[in-house]
This record gives structure tokens, sequence and C-alpha cells, in this order.
């Protein structure tokens, strides 16, 4: 039951992007194609998830020993394997998938600053969670921060064939509809 209300709780009640408005750069800079989207997606997801049991485990393992808590080195250490992570995520797709890599253009290195993905191994430490539990979280939050992407970035093709009024056009659109959705995820708030 724990693991259940954690999953949930991390994808849809508390989305990162769309509950906890973090991680809005590459929400909106990478959903105009549903293809970027999803690599973006992907990308987050395993940097979220091993961010996580990386940080949980430097966290209890190597902060804490003894009488000593270094605590206050957290953040410095969370973006530093934060960045190696993102590292190895961008020398990967460099290699196996060129186009994507293009595509995904600045905001593959930006995910080394994303908010949610250092919000995520906050979040762990501010619960004190362990291991597992900081692993499950962090894939489940980056789970539901591509859940948002990609019905953004879905909902966002779509309207290219609908011809809103020129105010609207591009960018406003994009942030009433992203406001719409954000909307629709509060209707979540009373699963757990």
């Amino acid at each position: 039951m724990k693991y259940l209300e954690l999953t949930i709780g991390a994808a849809l009640v508390n989305n990162f992007v769309l509950s906890r408005f973090l991680g809005i750069c590459p929400f909106l800079g990478v959903s105009k194609r549903l293809d970027t989207a999803m690599g973006m997606s992907g990308a987050v997801i395993f940097v979220m998830t091993l961010a996580s049991a990386a940080t949980a485990a430097v966290y209890n393992y190597l902060l804490k020993f003894g009488d000593y808590d270094l605590g206050f080195l957290r953040i410095l250490l969370f973006i530093l394997i934060i960045a190696a992570l993102v590292q190895v995520i961008e020398i990967a797709l460099q290699k196996l998938s060129p186009k994507l890599y293009q595509a995904l253009g600045i905001y593959l290195p930006l995910i080394t600053t994303n908010c949610a993905v250092l919000g995520a191994a906050t979040l762990n430490f501010n619960n004190r969670l362990g291991v597992l539990d900081a692993t499950v979280f962090g894939c489940f939050s980056g789970v539901g921060f591509a859940l948002a992407l990609l019905l953004f970035a879905s909902i966002r093709e779509k309207l290219e064939l609908a011809s809103p009024p020129k105010a609207m056009e591009g960018t406003p659109i994009a942030l009433v509809t992203a406001g719409i959705l954000a909307m629709a995820f509060s209707g979540f708030a009373g699963l757990c």
C-alpha cells in the first residue's frame, strides 16, 4: 500500500510540472513535437530515477556517519551526481541517436539544472526516504513528468491544426493549455 501511494502521489497527485510547477523550462521548450517530447521524457525518467537512488545512497551512507551529519553538502553533491548522469545520457544519445540529440538541443544538458530532478532528490532528503523508496519516488516522479510532457506535446500538435485568434497564437495558447492541463491534474488531489 505504501508503494502504491508513493507511485500515484508522485506521478499524478504531486506531479512536478503540473502541481509543483518545477521543470517548466523543458516542459514548454521541448513540447512542440511529440517525438522530441518522448526522447526528453525517457531522458528525464532515467536521470530522475538514477539521481534519486544515487543521492539517497550518498546521503544515507556517506553524509551521515557517526555523530557527524554533513547534510549541508547535499545540494552540491546532488548537482554533481545529476550532472554526471546527464553527461552519460548526452554521450549515449550523441552516439546512438544523433537526430534526437540534435532535436533536444540545449534542453538535454539543461536537465542538469532541471528543478524537477533536483526537487526529487531534495524531497527524498526532506522526507528521509531510504534508497528503495527514493528510487521508486524518483522513477514515478519522472513518469509523471513524462505523462505531463507527452499530454502537452500531443495537445500542442493538435493546436497547430487549429486556427486560434491571432493574439493567442504560439506561446499564449500554449500557456493557457498548460494551465488547463494543470487544473485537470488538480482533480487527482483526493487520491492520496
